[in-house]
């Protein structure tokens, strides 16, 4: 290697280097401030809910305060003590920024909140010693009513202002969500500008020497076979020159084999980053779902039974008349509503029947859900008690069938809809079959098919692939689309 070329090898080897250096140094510290901020996210959402719980908390201690005042029995038999303790020491431990649970969280406040907290404190106080005096032994029944007279006076402001406390977190949490975001983002344009410079300072330069050495290259072979019709005596010279040709050429021909095997590999290499990609993201949704059914069925779906037994205590009581009572019943009857929906969404999110009684039983409500909801005949055809899979797959394949059976539903203005469950210890096999309209596949792509529709198959195509599946539709125009998926037991 001349000196040039040395000089060429020293400054793409830099420019690599440099190159790698700053994605590398771009992607971990990108990695690094998103698990911080995750890790900081979770703390903010410990802290809404346990805010919420404050206001829920609250009214207990009222409803209890009011029943021991009044001498009424109840079926709540918690312990007033340990209850009044519990509410107290999360409202100074949120008010303090240190909330001290299953482990310790931070509770980041702005201005905004540590002014709202000196607001709602005379409020607090005001509650949290007439709850005491009504806890007190030695109080009279004078001193109880009193205390309660305060306390049910200051429990709607209370009440208020908690409400936009929790509001005000929720709020705060969500802007450094998308501070995230931003900051994501810019991380991103980052990487893409080094990957830009690196192909138009590294990559280029070196398609263009090889480029020209291609080219002198032809230009000595036709110079040395013009050589060969007019000199004779210069057979050997030609010969020792055709021989450094050849050797010119097969390292030419090792350096493109080289070059393609590197090709293949980071062909290979930005697939399997995709799949892992694919495979984090859809993990990560199915995460987020799971969490937030258990948030909406614990959390708002308690507090909504418990507005729905206050309000059905309130329309007995006596004092009201008819036209109240008539109000009251519908109240009751659109709080019960309303449950029951929050239910059938946190169900939608993540079936709790799918890790209890497997892939079989969770189909099979699916279809009847979807023919109640629907009209439509909707069979479901398979094993009820299968052999149970692995939770990834059990969820993938949960998810492939509901968004085949949506998109049926939904476009396909089919009458019937079969789902088909064939398993053994080899093969599985998942079919989502209607008699709709169908359609044509060479032109899904085109103008005029929805959006959801092409996401949603592309979904399907993505989890079948994450499973080592293999996904089929077949579909033809006016007779039915049918959506296989063919899954090798053994090779998960």
């Amino acid at each position: 290697m001349n000196q040039l070329d040395q000089q060429v090898a020293r400054r793409l080897t830099r420019f690599y280097v440099m190159a790698l250096t700053v994605i590398a140094v771009l992607s971990i510290s990108g990695l690094l401030f998103i698990r911080r901020t995750i890790s900081n996210h979770d703390d903010d959402s410990r802290v809404v809910n346990v805010a919420g719980r404050q206001r829920m908390l609250s009214q207990r201690l009222t409803k209890l305060a009011v029943l021991r005042t009044t001498g009424l029995s109840a079926a709540d038999t918690v312990s007033f003590d340990s209850l009044l303790h519990t509410w107290s020491q999360t409202h100074i431990q949120l008010r303090n920024g240190g909330l001290q649970m299953e482990k310790s969280y931070t509770v980041r406040k702005s201005a905004t909140l540590d002014s709202m907290f000196t607001r709602i404190e005379p409020f607090f106080q005001s509650i949290n010693q007439g709850f005491s005096r009504i806890n007190n032994p030695n109080a009279t029944e004078a001193d109880k009513k009193d205390a309660l007279r305060i306390i049910l006076r200051d429990e709607f402001p209370f009440l208020q202002r908690m409400n936009d406390i929790v509001f005000q977190f929720d709020t705060e949490s969500f802007e450094r969500v998308r501070t995230l975001e931003r900051i994501e983002w810019w991380l991103t344009i980052a990487t893409l500008l080094t990957l830009l410079i690196e192909g138009l300072f590294i990559f280029r330069p070196v398609v263009s020497h090889t480029r020209n050495i291609i080219r002198r290259l032809d230009r000595s072979e036709k110079a040395l076979q013009l050589a060969n019709n007019h000199m004779e005596i210069a057979n050997r010279e030609l010969e020792a020159t055709n021989q450094n040709l050849a050797e010119s050429n097969r390292m030419l021909v090792d350096t493109q084999a080289e070059l393609l095997r590197a090709t293949e590999e980071k062909y290979q290499l930005q697939l399997s980053e995709d799949t892992v990609r694919s495979a984090a993201l859809l993990e990560g949704q199915e995460e987020e779902r799971k969490r937030f059914a258990r948030e909406l069925h614990d959390g708002i779906g308690q507090m909504l039974t418990g507005l729905k037994l206050h309000a059905e205590k309130l329309k007995s009581t006596a004092v009201l008349d008819e036209k109240q009572r008539t109000r009251f019943a519908e109240l009751c009857d659109l709080i019960y509503d309303i449950i029951q929906t929050t239910r059938q969404i946190s169900y939608n999110l993540m079936p709790s029947t799918l890790g209890d009684f497997g892939l079989g039983a969770t189909l099979r409500l699916l279809a009847q859900q979807t023919a109640r909801s629907s009209g439509i005949n909707v069979v479901f055809d398979g094993p009820r008690d299968g052999e149970r899979l692995s939770p990834a797959m059990e969820i993938g394949l949960y998810r492939i069938a509901q968004e085949a059976l949506h998109n049926a539903v939904k476009y396909a203005g089919a009458q019937t809809i079969q789902i088909t469950l064939q398993q053994d210890s080899r093969k599985l096999l998942l079919a989502v079959e209607d008699n709709g309209r169908g359609f044509s596949v060479k032109n899904l792509l085109k103008d005029g098919t929805p959006l959801a529709i092409v996401n949603g198959l592309t979904n399907m195509r993505t989890r079948a692939r994450l499973l080592n599946g293999e996904l089929t539709i077949t579909s033809t125009p006016k007779k039915g689309t049918t959506v296989k998926v063919s899954v090798h037991l053994s090779d998960n």
